[in-house]
C-alpha cells in the first residue's frame, strides 16, 4: 500500500528533521506555552498586618455564652472569665450577680481611699467586639479590663461613671473617643491598637497614667488638659519630635522609646520628671535635660550618641542605661558620673569602650565609678565594692574620709586594688 507524499489536512506542516513532532514553516508545533511566574493575588494581607478578609469564614465561637455562668450562684463574688472565647457580653446575664465585687481570680482590685475593695471586671483574651453591660453593673464598677479582644469602636461606657481604670489594649481601635465623660479615670491603656491621633481626652483631670504604646501616632498633641498626668507611655510609634508636653508639670515618667526622634527637646517645663526612656531613636547627642534635675533613671540605649556629656547636673541619677551607642572614652564616664553618690547601675555594653577591651572593661568602670553596684546585667561583687568604698580618702558613703582612715589603708591594700583593677591609667 502506498502512502501519500503529503497529507491534505496538514499541508502546511512537515515532519521535523530531528524527531516525529510536526511543526509549521516557522517551527511552531501548535502548542501554546506560557511563562511560569508567581503572582500575588492577596497583596493587602502582605502590606497591612491587620487586614481581614470579609469573605473568610467566621472564627469559631461558643454559641451560648450564658452557659459559662450557669454553675455560679447569684451571690458569688468571684468569676473567672479570662480566655473563655466569649463573643457576647449581654449573653452572660451579668445583671443577676448583684454582689460581684471582683470578677476574676487573676487579680484583685486595689482598695480605694476609704479602704473598700472596688469592683473589677476582667474579660481578657476573648472574642468580644462590642462593649455592652447591664445598667446595674455601672453603679460600682471601678476597673474594666478588656485586654486582647476584637473591639473596633469604643462604645457602651456611658453609664460606667465610676471607672478608675480602663484597659482596651490589644484590640482594633482606630480612634480614641467616648471616654472623656469618665471623670474619675486614673489609668487608661490603649497599647497595641491602630490609633493614629491623640484626641478626645479633654476633661480627664484625674488621669495619672496614659498608655498609647505600639500604635501609629506621629505627633504628640491634645494633652494640655491632662495636668495631673504622672506617666505617659508612647513607645513604638512614629513620632519625629518631642513637643507639646509643657503642660504636664506633674509628669514623673516619660517613655518614648522606638520612635524617630533626632534630639531631646521640649522638656524644660517637666521639672518633676524622674524617669526618661528614650532608647531606640535617632539621637546623636545628649541635650535638653538642663531643667530635669530630678531624673533618677535615664535610658538612652540603642542610639548613635558618641559623647557622654550634659549629665553632670543630674545629682539624683540612680540608673543610666547607655548600651549600644558610640561611647569610647572612660574619661568622659568619670567626668560625668563619678560625683553622683546615688548612682548604682550603669549599662555601657555594646559600646566601643567595651568592645575594644572587653577583658578590662568592667574593671575600668569600677575604678572610675566606685559607688556602682551593677554594671550591665551583672552585680558588682561585695568584696570589690568594699575595696572601692574603703579606698584612700573615700568613706563608705562616697565622701572624703578622715585622715585616720587614710593611714589605716596601708600599702598592701593599695597593691591589692592594683592587682584586681589594673593600672590607674584608664585613658
Amino acid at each position: 500500500m502506498s502512502v501519500p507524499s503529503e497529507d491534505p489536512i496538514t499541508s502546511d506542516t512537515a515532519p521535523s528533521t530531528n524527531d516525529s513532532v510536526l511543526t509549521d514553516k516557522s517551527g511552531w508545533d501548535g502548542k501554546l506555552r506560557v511563562e511560569k511566574r508567581a503572582e500575588v493575588v492577596n497583596a493587602d494581607t502582605l502590606s497591612d498586618p491587620d487586614y481581614s478578609d470579609e469573605d473568610a469564614p467566621p472564627v469559631e465561637q461558643i454559641q451560648a455564652d450564658e452557659d459559662l455562668l450557669e454553675d455560679y450562684e447569684e451571690d458569688t463574688d468571684e468569676i473567672d472569665l479570662v480566655h473563655s472565647r466569649i463573643s457576647s457580653i449581654p449573653a452572660l446575664h451579668l445583671a443577676r450577680f448583684p454582689s460581684i465585687e471582683v470578677c476574676t481570680v487573676w487579680r484583685r482590685a486595689q482598695p480605694d481611699i476609704d479602704g473598700d475593695l472596688g469592683q473589677k471586671l476582667c474579660l481578657r483574651q476573648n472574642q468580644i467586639s462590642h462593649i455592652e453591660f447591664p445598667s446595674n453593673i455601672g453603679q460600682s464598677l471601678q476597673e474594666l479590663d478588656l485586654y486582647d479582644n476584637l473591639i473596633s469602636h469604643i462604645r457602651g461606657l456611658d453609664h460606667l461613671l465610676h471607672l478608675t481604670s480602663l484597659d482596651l489594649s490589644f484590640n482594633k481601635i482606630k480612634h480614641v473617643k467616648n471616654v472623656n465623660h469618665l471623670k474619675e479615670l486614673k489609668d487608661i491603656y490603649f497599647v497595641q491598637n491602630r490609633i493614629q491621633k491623640i484626641e478626645n481626652l479633654e476633661g480627664l483631670e484625674r488621669l495619672r497614667n496614659l498608655e498609647l504604646a505600639a500604635n501609629r501616632i506621629r505627633e504628640i498633641e491634645n494633652l494640655d488638659s491632662l495636668t495631673g498626668l504622672e506617666e505617659l507611655w508612647l513607645g513604638k510609634n512614629k513620632i519625629t519630635e518631642l513637643k507639646n508636653v509643657s503642660s504636664l508639670a506633674n509628669l514623673k515618667i516619660l517613655s518614648i522609646q522606638s520612635n524617630r526622634l533626632p534630639a531631646i527637646t521640649g522638656l524644660d517645663a517637666l521639672v518633676n520628671l524622674e524617669e526618661l526612656y528614650i532608647s531606640h531613636n535617632a539621637l546623636t547627642h545628649i541635650s535638653g535635660l538642663e531643667h530635669n534635675r530630678r531624673l533618677r533613671v535615664v535610658d538612652i540605649s540603642s542610639n548613635q550618641i558618641s559623647q557622654l556629656a550634659n549629665l553632670e547636673h543630674l545629682d539624683q541619677l540612680e540608673e543610666l542605661w547607655a548600651s549600644s551607642n558610640q561611647f569610647s572614652s572612660f574619661d568622659e564616664v568619670e567626668k560625668e558620673l563619678a560625683g553622683k553618690k546615688q548612682l548604682s547601675t550603669v549599662y555601657f555594653e555594646a559600646n566601643p569602650l567595651q568592645a575594644k577591651n572587653p577583658a578590662l572593661y568592667r574593671n575600668k568602670i569600677r575604678l572610675v565609678l566606685p559607688q556602682i553596684k551593677q554594671i550591665d546585667a551583672m552585680e558588682v561583687a561585695a568584696g570589690l565594692q568594699r575595696l572601692h568604698t574603703e579606698a584612700p580618702g573615700v568613706a563608705a558613703d562616697g565622701v572624703y574620709g578622715k585622715r585616720e582612715k587614710k593611714e589605716e589603708w596601708g600599702a598592701s591594700a593599695a597593691e591589692e586594688v592594683r592587682q584586681i583593677f589594673g593600672s590607674p591609667s584608664i585613658g
